[in-house]
Order: structure tokens, then sequence, then C-alpha cells
């Protein structure tokens, strides 16, 4: 079966190896950035990976750690082996649904439902490393083997900043708080951006992100490791936007959770060879 390929992704798979930023683009690239630091495929320093579908499943390793079926679906990508349990041993070097190989992480998010209550099937992820705001790309460190990260808030009573959640037809389209109706050609597009600055210490919050925050004009002393900006980006088919919820509830609770179990040695060598030297990097093998 041939692999789903995002537009963004095969763009910049046609930059071979690394290629220095240059140029502006759109204001609307999944995941904040500082406009300035735009180019094609929001050309800011980053690394890319794609991502199929794994399995779904109603566990959470972060927020309901070793009680299966506890929490509300979810569809993972990446790491086939997670499930509700958080032993990091198990789950390392595991086979992946990403086609970086060595990207053996996890990332999940509740369930897309249509009108009528089920599950809409995902094209596949696409998931973007850059520096956070204002964070000096030579200033940002692997993430530790093991962390744990949530983006955006399951608890959400209305539209969250689309800064953080946002939804878009693709790539390079306004975002907006909610499922649009997007042309047949394109997809519909969830974004979720994560946490950036890390306190140095605990690997997860335990259901919440108060080991991480948002930069905003760099890290603070709270929270002083600038670690990689993760965004990223689910693509459903483009369907009737009416009607549509989230396994944990409307849309606007939308959120993403993100375990890394890379290959340490492979994230390492990409957050060096990519963001740290502020350059842009296709999809790798």
């Amino acid at each position: 079966m041939t692999r789903w390929r995002s537009p963004s992704a095969i763009g910049l798979a046609a930059l071979v190896g690394l290629v220095a930023c240059s140029g502006s683009s759109s204001s609307t690239e999944p995941g904040g950035v500082d406009p300035e630091r735009r180019g094609p495929q929001g050309r800011v320093a980053q690394f890319v990976v794609e991502c199929d579908a794994s399995h779904i499943a109603y566990d959470d390793p972060i927020v309901y750690p070793d009680e299966p079926g506890a929490s509300h679906l979810h569809q993972f990508f990446g790491n086939r082996s997670v499930d509700s349990n958080p032993d990091y041993d198990r789950v390392a070097g595991a086979d992946t649904s990403c086609d970086q190989r060595l990207d053996t992480a996890s990332y999940w998010a509740p369930a897309l439902l249509d009108a009528e209550g089920r599950r809409v099937e995902p094209l596949g992820l696409v998931a973007y490393y850059r520096p956070g705001d204002g964070v000096e790309p030579g200033e940002v460190e692997p993430y530790p083997a093991g962390l744990m990260l949530i983006g955006g808030d399951a608890a959400s009573e209305g539209p969250q900043d689309t800064s953080v959640v946002a939804w878009s037809c693709g790539t390079g389209a306004s975002r907006a708080t909610e499922p649009t109706r997007c042309p047949p050609t394109s997809t519909l597009r969830m974004i979720v951006a994560f946490p950036d600055c890390w306190d140095g210490e605990r690997l997860t919050g335990y259901g919440s992100s108060a080991h991480a925050v948002y930069s905003d004009d760099g890290c603070p002393e709270s929270h002083p490791v600038a670690v990689p900006r993760l965004v990223i980006a689910v693509d459903y088919p483009s369907i009737d936007p009416q009607g549509l919820s989230l396994a944990s509830g409307p849309v606007y609770t939308a959120h993403a959770d993100f375990w890394n179990v890379w290959d340490q040695d492979k994230l390492e060598r990409e957050v060096t060879a990519c963001l740290n030297r502020d350059l842009v990097c296709g999809v790798s093998g």
C-alpha cells in the first residue's frame, strides 16, 4: 500500500540533506513561530517526520498510567507497542509507523468522530520539530529519554489559542478554532503545539504539563531548559464539519500527547545537525 504523503512533507523531502534557512512565507504555518523566521514550507530551523496511524486504544500512559481502558479513545501514531503501561524500557526500540524508522516515539490524540459518532480514519500525521518562540537555535537541547508532554487542553470549555490548537484546510491555510469545510482536494488538519521549556527534572507532569511550559521570548527561570517545539498536524479526509466532535468531547477539547521513545542517539543527531545549526532538514531516513 502506498504511504500517504502530506504536501508539506513532500516539499521538505525535496530538500536533499540540509538547506540553509531563507525567504518568507505565510503566517499560517503550524506552530506559532515568529513570522520573520518563516520561509517556504515554514522554513524555520526544523526537522520533520511523517507517520501513519498505528493503532487505537482506550489507553493513555500519561494521564491513566497502568489503567488499561480508562481513557477516552485515542488514535496513536508512531510506536506500535504503546498502551497504558508507562514502562520506557518495554517500548524503546519497538516497531514504528513513522517513515523515519528510528522515530519510535509515540504521538496520540483523541479520535475524531463524525455527526453519527463514527470514528474518522486519519490519513496520517506530520511532526515538526522546531525552536520555540524567542529561543536561539543553538540553545535547543534534545528531549531526555522518556520525556512525556501534553499539548492543548482536554478540559477546555471554549476555543483555545490558535497558536496552540487550531484547525485548517491542509497546509498554508488560515487557522481556525474549529473545523471548517475544506475543498475536496485538501485535507482537514488538526494542529497541536507542545510546550518547549522543561524544568530539567521531571519526565512527566502526571496528567498535566506542569513540568513544561510554552516559550515566550525564551524560557523562564522556572523551566530553563529549551527543548524542541513539537508541532503535530493530523490530517483527515475533507468531510462535512457539521456535528464533528472528539472522543474527549467538543472539538475545542482538542489536545495531543507525546512520549519521547525516539532512538535517543538519532534524536540527538537531528537536534544538533538541524536545530542547533539553524537549518531545515527534510524527511530523513
